[in-house]
């Protein structure tokens, strides 16, 4: 009897812990199957943490960045509207003013104003336009879109802004019945926001059993697609019109060369270097520099010059310089807006007075925080010389990741042509090297033209080249001997004429060989305990870049300098400017 209860008890016992079993598996795959009900935090999820900001939900996707809200306007700090959506506004940080530039006017607004004026016509908005702390401008939402091809709205709870910039086709998808959009896929992810029947997402991602989409107020997320109904394909309304951006632009080929005039003594030689030349079309003396901090300019302007060339059948286009005096801060003028006003209405009253047909920009060396300003005053001439029939040249270096900041797609925009100046491939002061090998200026047309249409584009190739000496060194101790970085011999360098580069090959019994790779004749020869390199200039080195300007249907060329030249060159240069 006492046997059977055990034997009982060992069963009930057995059955209990099958059960306890049994209710926790169960548990289990309840659980395993039941929805999470945790709701995500919001204000993390798009990582508000106050009032003042807002987050930014561009094309369906939460960014990084953030706008501010004050008074119930949405702002954007400078540098960040330029990054996101338009990068031609202009800060100028020293007077307080912003800018912007259309194909016909420059619109300003001053600091903590709501008003803004195109060119002297005052407009007026219901918000502060732009207002700015110790560090930056901030620029109101509702102003950048004034200029852009974007759609915003502003959602609280949390503060967050969805912008719209990208206008091509969008996938709908109705919910088919009540359900939420999730963290990440999965039942067990948090909650993000409710959905409701009927209500239409934009289809992301398509998954397996979990889609990606976003609800018109930029909540993004993941839903079973089985609570999705039949895809729609629509393309978003919009009736922004875009800037059309007209240019004055010669025709035929332009066979430019610049002269270089340093007094009003030398303007009466402009008979004497022209005599030489054939089909030369345009002539650009530098006549104007940046003479002080306030952007006055020293002018060697002359009319009989323009009336002769004229005469001629060449235009002038007169060329203004940053180089000469050393004393000017280029960046101090640029960064200024009264000043680059002041160096603009210079130009454009010379260009009356003296009546020539163009200005041509070269400013060089400029620093990496004078660049937008640099291009701002670009857009500020070319506006200025479009209302008076003047053509505007902005000369460039070969595009490199340094001189980026130049912009020349904007400048693009607002000048007629961007002149590549295709020499100083080695300079005063560099390693020793080719001025202007093939390669270099090939590749110097091939990334202009990345950016700037080819009947915009003008090669500039030197008269000029550059004597390499090397002089040896005192002998060194053996641990300088011994560097990597040892050079035996002090480098120095010097411009020559083309005829007077050949003349000392020639003097010094050398024969010059034809170099493929630089695209031209080279010679080398010692003398005095000297070693003298040369990479020469001549026709068929010429030849080469008028072939690699006239293959990628270029608008010109240009040449530095009158006066260097062989003249036998025009010979070459006109067969390919007809």
């Amino acid at each position: 009897m006492e046997k059977k209860r055990i034997q009982q008890s060992v069963i009930l016992i057995a059955a209990v812990i099958v059960i306890i079993i049994l209710v926790i598996i169960i548990g289990k795959i309840i659980n395993k199957y039941t929805p999470s009900k945790e709701v995500q935090d919001l204000d993390e999820y798009y990582g508000i943490t106050d009032d003042s900001s807002a987050a930014i939900v561009l094309n369906h996707e939460v960014i990084s960045q953030k706008a501010v809200v004050k008074n119930g306007t949405l702002y954007l700090d400078y540098e960040m509207a330029k990054e996101l959506f338009n990068d031609r506004f202009y800060w100028d940080a020293n007077e307080n003013l912003l800018l912007y530039t259309t194909a016909s006017d420059v619109i300003s607004a001053s600091v903590s104003g709501k008003d803004y004026f195109v060119t002297k016509e005052k407009h007026t908005e219901d918000y502060e336009i732009v207002y700015a702390d110790a560090d930056k401008a901030y620029i109101a939402m509702d102003y950048i879109k004034k200029f852009t091809d974007l759609d915003f709205r502003f959602y609280e709870g949390p503060n967050r802004m969805v912008v719209t910039t990208d206008w091509s086709d969008v996938t709908l998808v109705p919910v088919k019945k009540d359900t939420q959009i999730r963290l990440k896929g999965g039942i067990k992810s948090p909650i993000l926001t409710e959905v409701k029947e009927e209500e239409n997402l934009f289809l992301l991602e398509s998954g397996d059993s979990w889609d990606k989409v976003s609800t018109e107020s930029g909540i993004i997320g993941y839903i079973q697609n089985k609570r999705l109904g039949e895809e729609e394909k629509k393309r978003y309304k919009h009736s922004f019109e875009e800037e059309e951006f007209t240019h004055n632009l010669k025709e035929g080929k332009i066979n430019m060369a610049w002269h270089q005039v340093t007094t009003q003594e030398a303007n009466r030689n402009v008979a004497n270097v022209i005599s030489n030349t054939k089909g030369l079309n345009v002539i650009s003396p530098t006549w104007f520099y940046l003479n002080d901090n306030e952007g006055s300019l020293m002018s060697l302007a002359s009319k009989e010059y323009v009336d002769y060339c004229h005469s001629q059948g060449i235009d002038v286009w007169a060329l203004v310089s940053n180089l000469e005096n050393e004393e000017v801060s280029t960046t101090d003028v640029l960064t200024h807006t009264s000043k680059r006003t002041n160096v603009v209405n210079q130009l454009i009253a010379a260009a009356i007075q003296y009546n020539f047909d163009g200005i041509n920009v070269d400013f060089e060396a400029i620093e990496t925080q004078a660049g937008e300003g640099y291009v701002q005053f670009i857009r500020e001439l070319s506006l200025k010389c479009k209302n008076n029939g003047i053509i505007l040249s902005v000369d460039n270096y070969v595009p490199t990741e340094y001189t980026s900041f130049y912009n020349r797609k904007e400048q693009a925009n607002f000048a007629d042509y961007v002149i590549i100046m295709g020499y100083d491939e080695h300079y005063a002061g560099s390693d020793e090297g080719s001025v202007a090998s093939i390669g270099f200026v090939t590749e110097g047309i091939e990334n202009t033209l990345k950016e700037v249409p080819a009947n915009q584009t003008i090669l500039a190739a030197p008269f000029y080249t550059r004597v390499w000496v090397e002089t040896p060194k005192e002998a060194a101790d053996d641990v300088e001997a011994a560097s990597e970085d040892y050079v035996p011999y002090d480098l120095s360098s010097q411009a020559v004429n083309m005829k007077e580069a050949w003349n000392m090959v020639s003097v010094n019994g050398v024969e010059a060989v034809w170099s493929e790779e630089d695209g031209q004749y080279y010679a080398e020869y010692e003398n005095g305990g000297q070693t003298y390199k040369i990479w020469l200039e001549d026709v068929k080195s010429m030849e080469l870049r008028l072939k690699a300007a006239s293959d990628h249907a270029l608008a010109g060329v240009s040449f530095w300098k009158l006066g260097l030249e062989d003249p036998a060159i025009w010979n070459t240069i006109i067969k390919y400017m007809n």
